[in-house]
Protein backbone atom coordinates (compact mmCIF):
# COMPACT_ATOMS: atom_id res chain seq x y z
CA UNK A 1 0.00 0.00 0.00
CA UNK A 2 1.56 3.28 -1.04
CA UNK A 3 1.74 6.14 1.50
CA UNK A 4 1.57 9.18 -0.62
CA UNK A 5 -1.70 9.75 1.97
CA UNK A 6 0.77 11.23 4.24
CA UNK A 7 -0.86 14.52 4.81
CA UNK A 8 1.65 16.70 3.08
CA UNK A 9 0.68 19.95 4.90
CA UNK A 10 1.63 18.18 7.97
CA UNK A 11 5.06 17.24 6.29
CA UNK A 12 5.39 20.90 5.22
CA UNK A 13 4.53 22.40 8.86
CA UNK A 14 7.27 19.71 10.28
CA UNK A 15 9.58 21.46 12.54
CA UNK A 16 12.94 19.26 12.38
CA UNK A 17 14.29 18.39 16.35
CA UNK A 18 17.42 17.22 15.22
CA UNK A 19 20.37 18.38 13.36
CA UNK A 20 19.85 16.49 10.44
CA UNK A 21 16.42 16.80 10.54
CA UNK A 22 17.24 20.31 10.07
CA UNK A 23 19.49 19.97 7.40
CA UNK A 24 17.02 17.54 5.41
CA UNK A 25 14.62 20.55 5.82
CA UNK A 26 16.62 23.09 4.26
CA UNK A 27 17.84 21.30 1.15
CA UNK A 28 21.20 20.45 2.08
CA UNK A 29 20.78 16.59 2.37
CA UNK A 30 19.02 15.71 -0.64
CA UNK A 31 18.56 11.70 -0.62
CA UNK A 32 18.41 8.89 2.14
CA UNK A 33 21.55 7.11 1.03
CA UNK A 34 23.50 10.46 1.94
CA UNK A 35 22.55 10.01 5.52
CA UNK A 36 24.12 6.43 5.00
CA UNK A 37 27.22 7.37 3.42
CA UNK A 38 27.86 9.72 6.43
CA UNK A 39 26.88 7.64 8.83
CA UNK A 40 24.56 10.27 10.25
CA UNK A 41 21.81 9.02 12.78
CA UNK A 42 18.03 8.95 11.52
CA UNK A 43 16.07 9.67 14.92
CA UNK A 44 12.70 11.77 13.09
CA UNK A 45 10.47 9.06 10.67
CA UNK A 46 9.46 12.59 8.97
CA UNK A 47 13.32 12.48 7.19
CA UNK A 48 12.03 8.81 5.53
CA UNK A 49 9.03 10.93 4.31
CA UNK A 50 10.87 13.71 3.45
CA UNK A 51 13.06 12.04 1.06
CA UNK A 52 11.32 9.27 0.08
CA UNK A 53 7.51 10.14 -1.25
CA UNK A 54 7.29 6.78 -2.80
CA UNK A 55 6.96 4.76 0.08
CA UNK A 56 5.43 1.71 0.67
CA UNK A 57 4.01 -0.59 3.59
CA UNK A 58 2.88 -3.67 3.68
CA UNK A 59 1.52 -5.64 6.25
CA UNK A 60 3.36 -9.01 7.62
CA UNK A 61 1.58 -9.82 10.42
CA UNK A 62 -1.05 -8.83 13.16
CA UNK A 63 -2.08 -10.53 16.46
CA UNK A 64 -3.66 -10.26 19.94
CA UNK A 65 -1.79 -9.74 22.93
CA UNK A 66 -2.37 -10.05 26.68
CA UNK A 67 -0.60 -8.52 29.23
CA UNK A 68 -1.39 -9.50 33.05
CA UNK A 69 -1.90 -6.07 34.95
CA UNK A 70 -3.41 -5.15 38.35
CA UNK A 71 -7.09 -4.29 37.04
CA UNK A 72 -6.69 -7.81 34.82
CA UNK A 73 -5.55 -8.88 31.70
CA UNK A 74 -5.19 -5.84 29.06
CA UNK A 75 -5.84 -7.18 25.28
CA UNK A 76 -3.64 -5.11 22.49
CA UNK A 77 -2.93 -5.72 18.97
CA UNK A 78 0.49 -6.45 17.26
CA UNK A 79 1.02 -5.48 14.32
CA UNK A 80 4.52 -6.11 12.17
CA UNK A 81 4.93 -4.08 8.75
CA UNK A 82 7.55 -3.74 6.09
CA UNK A 83 8.67 -0.75 4.32
CA UNK A 84 10.25 -0.03 1.12
CA UNK A 85 10.33 1.49 -2.39
CA UNK A 86 10.82 -1.23 -4.30
CA UNK A 87 14.49 0.36 -5.19
CA UNK A 88 16.97 -0.17 -3.00
CA UNK A 89 15.48 0.50 1.04
CA UNK A 90 13.67 -1.32 3.12
CA UNK A 91 12.61 -1.82 6.88
CA UNK A 92 10.62 -3.80 9.21
CA UNK A 93 8.73 -2.28 12.36
CA UNK A 94 6.18 -3.51 15.34
CA UNK A 95 3.51 -1.35 17.28
CA UNK A 96 1.48 -2.43 19.89
CA UNK A 97 -1.42 -0.38 20.83
CA UNK A 98 -5.32 -1.05 22.08
CA UNK A 99 -6.51 0.34 18.67
CA UNK A 100 -5.56 -1.42 15.48
CA UNK A 101 -4.54 1.89 13.62
CA UNK A 102 -2.50 3.31 16.46
CA UNK A 103 -0.84 -0.53 16.61
CA UNK A 104 -0.54 0.07 12.68
CA UNK A 105 0.75 3.88 12.59
CA UNK A 106 3.81 2.99 15.44
CA UNK A 107 4.52 -0.17 13.36
CA UNK A 108 4.96 2.38 10.33
CA UNK A 109 6.74 4.77 12.39
CA UNK A 110 9.11 2.01 13.79
CA UNK A 111 10.34 0.80 10.63
CA UNK A 112 11.34 4.46 8.71
CA UNK A 113 13.43 4.44 11.98
CA UNK A 114 15.21 0.70 11.29
CA UNK A 115 14.98 1.40 7.24
CA UNK A 116 18.25 0.62 5.07
CA UNK A 117 19.88 0.64 2.14
CA UNK A 118 20.36 -2.66 -0.23
CA UNK A 119 22.84 -3.69 -2.20
CA UNK A 120 21.95 -4.87 -5.38
CA UNK A 121 23.63 -6.53 -7.92
CA UNK A 122 23.72 -9.67 -10.33
CA UNK A 123 26.63 -11.93 -8.40
CA UNK A 124 25.00 -15.00 -10.34
CA UNK A 125 27.76 -16.67 -12.56
CA UNK A 126 24.82 -18.21 -14.47
CA UNK A 127 23.71 -14.75 -15.41
CA UNK A 128 26.23 -12.21 -15.25
CA UNK A 129 24.12 -9.35 -17.14
CA UNK A 130 25.67 -7.07 -14.53
CA UNK A 131 21.99 -5.36 -13.74
CA UNK A 132 21.11 -4.96 -9.78
CA UNK A 133 18.22 -7.42 -9.99
CA UNK A 134 19.45 -10.00 -7.44
CA UNK A 135 22.36 -10.06 -4.37
CA UNK A 136 25.28 -9.22 -5.24
CA UNK A 137 27.29 -12.52 -3.30
CA UNK A 138 26.06 -15.01 -0.90
CA UNK A 139 25.05 -13.15 2.52
CA UNK A 140 23.61 -14.69 5.85
CA UNK A 141 21.33 -12.79 8.58
CA UNK A 142 20.28 -14.18 11.73
CA UNK A 143 17.36 -12.94 14.32
CA UNK A 144 16.11 -15.38 17.54
CA UNK A 145 16.83 -19.19 16.15
CA UNK A 146 16.10 -18.29 12.85
CA UNK A 147 18.98 -17.82 10.14
CA UNK A 148 18.68 -17.08 6.60
CA UNK A 149 21.00 -17.54 3.78
CA UNK A 150 20.12 -15.79 0.53
CA UNK A 151 21.93 -16.54 -2.78
CA UNK A 152 22.55 -14.92 -6.06
CA UNK A 153 19.99 -16.28 -8.76
CA UNK A 154 20.32 -15.48 -13.13
CA UNK A 155 17.40 -13.36 -14.61
CA UNK A 156 13.91 -14.86 -14.65
CA UNK A 157 14.35 -17.16 -11.34
CA UNK A 158 11.97 -15.26 -9.28
CA UNK A 159 11.83 -15.07 -5.51
CA UNK A 160 12.55 -18.77 -4.06
CA UNK A 161 11.51 -17.54 -0.24
CA UNK A 162 8.95 -17.90 1.99
CA UNK A 163 5.54 -15.62 1.75
CA UNK A 164 7.16 -13.20 4.28
CA UNK A 165 10.65 -13.23 3.05
CA UNK A 166 9.42 -12.29 -0.40
CA UNK A 167 7.37 -9.73 0.74
CA UNK A 168 10.53 -7.69 2.33
CA UNK A 169 12.52 -8.78 -0.41
CA UNK A 170 10.23 -7.36 -3.38
CA UNK A 171 10.18 -4.18 -1.20
CA UNK A 172 13.90 -3.94 -1.49
CA UNK A 173 13.86 -4.48 -5.01
CA UNK A 174 15.14 -7.72 -4.85
CA UNK A 175 13.54 -10.07 -8.20
CA UNK A 176 15.64 -13.15 -8.54
CA UNK A 177 16.88 -15.25 -5.66
CA UNK A 178 17.57 -18.56 -3.91
CA UNK A 179 17.06 -18.73 -0.10
CA UNK A 180 17.59 -20.97 2.55
CA UNK A 181 16.16 -20.82 6.10
CA UNK A 182 16.88 -22.93 9.25
CA UNK A 183 14.79 -22.44 12.48
CA UNK A 184 11.11 -21.86 13.77
CA UNK A 185 10.36 -19.73 10.46
CA UNK A 186 6.75 -19.67 11.52
CA UNK A 187 7.59 -16.61 13.59
CA UNK A 188 6.93 -13.68 11.03
CA UNK A 189 8.86 -11.12 12.65
CA UNK A 190 12.15 -12.73 13.61
CA UNK A 191 11.99 -14.14 9.88
CA UNK A 192 11.49 -10.90 8.25
CA UNK A 193 14.37 -9.85 10.89
CA UNK A 194 16.21 -12.37 9.59
CA UNK A 195 15.95 -11.03 5.68
CA UNK A 196 16.77 -8.08 7.02
CA UNK A 197 19.63 -8.71 8.72
CA UNK A 198 20.93 -10.24 5.82
CA UNK A 199 20.01 -7.41 3.36
CA UNK A 200 21.87 -5.11 5.66
CA UNK A 201 25.10 -7.40 5.50
CA UNK A 202 25.38 -6.59 1.32
CA UNK A 203 27.00 -3.42 2.75
CA UNK A 204 29.44 -5.23 4.28
CA UNK A 205 31.66 -5.76 1.38
CA UNK A 206 32.77 -3.39 -1.61
CA UNK A 207 32.14 -5.60 -4.77
CA UNK A 208 34.23 -4.63 -8.29
CA UNK A 209 30.97 -2.77 -9.32
CA UNK A 210 31.86 -0.16 -6.67
CA UNK A 211 35.57 0.19 -7.89
CA UNK A 212 34.00 1.08 -11.43
CA UNK A 213 31.94 3.56 -9.83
Amino acid sequence: MSMSAVNKAALESWIPRTKVGRLVKEGKITSLKEIFDRNLPLLEPEIVDYLLPELKYERLDVSIVQKQTDAGRVSRFRVVVVIGNNDGFVGIGAGKARQYLVALQKAIRNAKLNITPVRRGCGSWECGCGEPHSVPFIIQGKSGSIRVILKPAPKGTGLVAGDVAKKVLRMAGIRDVWTQSFGETRTTYNFAMAVLTALKNTYRFVTPYDWAK
